[in-house]
């Protein structure tokens, strides 16, 4: 049997809490972030359309995260560099890798049969509260669902990407497949997006200070 090239096998479940001498080293922001104390965006200055801190309830619009889709530092087969995204679309789980052996996972919502993204890409474009376009496909595919909107929606709490997009680029060219957030968050853990990979808002905010333009994204299928 071929072996995959993203061996996950012995970690799906529960995030398993790592021992000292196993615990990978991380940004003070990213303890914070994992052990509840928050996350405050470092905005740099740069002016947005929408604040963080005009959103009421928080990233994720007062919606109490489930205990089966928190996120955590899970162990992984070594061998993977570090600072790589791996989303595992039948599993619906995103892994940033930390170190060799160790991985950030994050709970996803990915797109129905045939319409999920596939292969390898990196990410050319990072945006806060980005605004948000229809595609033709999509147009096609639902007129009557996307039509309304083909003109655009402005960043803010309603618009379907949500806090956060990173968009994958191949060869130099816009894929047109995102990691986003959401304006959805009860559909995390589910398969019916438009075939981005759509995360919680929180969650999306803490990966887009993870990573940089560059950066890796393999998608992998039944693993």
């Amino acid at each position: 049997m071929m072996r995959v090239a993203f061996d996950i096998t012995g970690i799906l479940g529960p995030a398993p809490a790592l021992n000292r001498r196993t615990q990978p080293m991380i940004s003070r922001r990213s303890m914070l972030w994992m052990t509840g104390a928050g996350l405050i965006a470092n905005l740099g200055g740069q002016a947005l359309a929408f604040d963080d801190r005009d959103l009421p309830g928080g990233l994720d619009m007062g919606y109490e995260i489930p205990p089966e889709l928190q996120a955590g530092v899970v162990p992984i087969t070594p061998g993977h560099d570090p600072g790589e995204i791996h989303v595992v679309t039948n599993r619906r789980w995103l892994y940033l890798t930390l170190y060799d052996g160790a991985a950030i996972r994050y709970p996803i919502a990915v797109g129905a049969a045939g319409l999920s993204f596939r292969g390898a890409a990196y990410i050319g474009d990072k945006r806060h509260w980005p605004r948000w376009q229809p595609t033709r496909n999509m147009i096609r595919r639902e007129p009557e669902k996307y039509g309304p909107y083909a003109a655009g929606i402005p960043g803010g709490p309603q618009n379907p990407l949500g806090a956060r997009a990173l968009y994958l680029y191949r060869n130099g060219r816009d894929t047109l497949y995102r990691i986003h957030g959401t304006s959805q968050p009860w559909s995390i853990g589910r398969a019916g997006s438009s075939g981005c990979i759509r995360m919680f808002n929180s969650h999306v905010a803490h990966l887009f200070e993870q990573v940089h333009i560059g950066t890796r994204v393999v998608a992998h299928d039944n693993v």
